[in-house]
């Protein structure tokens, strides 16, 4: 997703694949990580108790339930143990009170996206820990501050930064961002992860005033980007060595016919799009907006505003039946990642979330839809640009890191969307051989030599792991956990 401050220049330009880590020379937020020698050699790679930033006695205890059902697979149960509680380890900052402040890992910096991602998985237990529930509605409280500072920023900083790396970038910066870069799926990660909440703990005190102007927020942004009365107020240049961090045109990017649907200038890789028109997010868009129209509905009473979701959500679901759709001559009808309204259609997937193979693990599409069916089997291919096959493993990656670094993110979603046993096995599998020993995800590894890897502390990639193996212990499949040896 984002650059470690690790792997790059004090100028953050770009990333050199030079800079990776090997399995023997990696800290996560401080704490030093070394391969184990053998399955009877696993030492937690946690931090202390002592320096843990938060600590959950739910969590806990279902750590230690988890650990047992796998004692017959130890070195995932040592995964399961380093990866699910990563973000409350390493990234929570909570003020004990109503805000939370989330890093996404090694930069010291709250993505909307990866925050709400990150926390995620915790959201069952906060029923059963007051605590955990306290600060979850910290951060759902804190993403709704940083959209009414600004929707149209990805990341945010802790405290107003005025000399912050960015505050060069050619765009109407200001000191409470970290960066500038307008992604639709920066203002549907919160709406997801308070509904959820919401559902979940029953407790609608987060749907507050700054809940009602952060959603007026997201509307007036979303049709802005439609771009029905020209291209709009957003604009974003830097100064940059890499295509992929700037935006052509003078900062409004390539044109895009008006069509209903919305335009994101950058993907939820932080890169730019080639056609404004992204598809995944704009299906993430429509999911969200009719969650919105939920809560405005039973919760705020707010029916007019309510209805204005609606629309929107039903305005952009028939665009993306028109225009997202393509014909295969392999494959048949599939979603194309990114399109202009003019014709033009970009035939990739990208391995970050909201991505075409993604859709159906957030649930904006349903896993029985023959045409998401015919998208899943074409992004897992050679016939997709981005994905790569070698031996030490295989996935999609994309251009942020660019050739022959697959994602372990794409894998845990070709799991997280399989109904097929053998499957989610042989994901499991590649996801123990490929963390070069650490005991944990990584952004990136090399296909053909895994302790080749980008980002040693990157808590999103950890805790969706935790989640995967939640999720397949909830629906029974202990047995195949324990089967999917390394």
């Amino acid at each position: 997703m984002k650059y470690s401050t690790k792997l790059i220049a004090a100028t953050a330009l770009s990333l050199s694949l030079s800079a990776t880590a090997t399995a023997s020379a990696g800290t996560v937020a401080g704490t030093e990580i070394t391969a184990p020698s053998d399955n009877t050699n696993l030492t937690t790679n946690r931090p202390p108790v002592e320096k843990r930033l938060f600590v959950s006695d739910a969590i806990e205890k279902k750590i230690k339930e988890v650990k047992k059902l796998l004692r017959g697979n130890p070195y995932l149960a040592w995964m399961f143990e380093n990866c699910f509680p990563n973000t409350l380890d390493t990234t929570v900052h909570w003020d004990g009170a109503d805000d939370t402040f989330v890093y996404t890992g090694d930069i010291h910096a709250m993505w909307l996206r990866d925050s709400g991602a990150q926390v995620w998985p915790y959201i069952p237990f906060a029923n059963k820990d007051p605590k955990l529930k306290k600060m979850l509605r910290g951060v759902v409280l804190r993403q709704w501050k940083c959209i009414n500072i600004d929707p149209y920023a990805n990341a945010f900083n802790k405290e107003p930064l005025p000399n912050g790396d960015w505050m060069t970038d050619l765009t109407d910066m200001k000191p409470e961002l970290h960066e500038r870069k307008y992604e639709i799926d920066s203002l549907c990660y919160p709406i997801r992860l308070a509904y959820r909440y919401w559902q979940e703990t029953g407790d609608a005190s987060i749907f507050s005033d700054a809940w009602l102007q952060a959603i007026r927020n997201i509307l007036r942004t979303f049709h802005e980007q439609q771009r029905k009365q020209g291209p709009g107020p957003y604009k974003f240049m830097r100064k940059t060595e890499r295509q992929l961090d700037t935006m052509s045109n003078n900062g409004l990017g390539n044109p895009v016919k008006p069509v209903g649907l919305i335009a994101s200038a950058f993907r939820p890789s932080d890169d730019a799009t080639t056609f404004l028109y992204l598809v995944p997010s704009n299906f993430m868009a429509v999911s969200s907006l009719r969650k919105a129209a939920e809560i405005l509905t039973k919760v705020n009473h707010e029916e007019a505003l309510a209805k204005e979701c609606t629309d929107l959500a039903n305005e952009v679901s028939n665009a993306l039946q028109k225009y997202a759709i393509y014909n295969h001559p392999k494959y048949g009808k599939i979603y194309a990642f990114e399109v202009d309204g003019f014709g033009n259609q970009l035939l990739m997937d990208d391995a970050n979330v909201p991505s075409l193979l993604g859709m159906g693990y957030l649930g904006d599409v349903s896993l029985d839809d023959p045409i998401y069916q015919n998208t899943r089997r074409f992004v897992w291919s050679t016939d997709n640009p981005y994905f790569f096959r070698g031996k030490a493993g295989e996935g999609i990656g994309g251009p942020h890191i660019g050739y022959n670094y697959p994602w372990p993110m794409s894998i845990m979603m070709k799991a997280f969307t399989s109904r097929d046993d053998n499957e989610i096995k042989w994901c499991l599998e590649m996801l123990q051989r490929t963390d070069a020993g650490t005991g944990f995800m990584h952004e990136s590894f090399n296909c053909d030599d895994a302790s080749k890897f980008t980002r040693a502390w990157f808590a999103w990639q950890n805790t969706l792991f935790g989640e995967l193996i939640l999720k397949l212990v909830d629906e029974g499949k202990t047995g195949l956990l324990l089967s999917a040896k390394r």
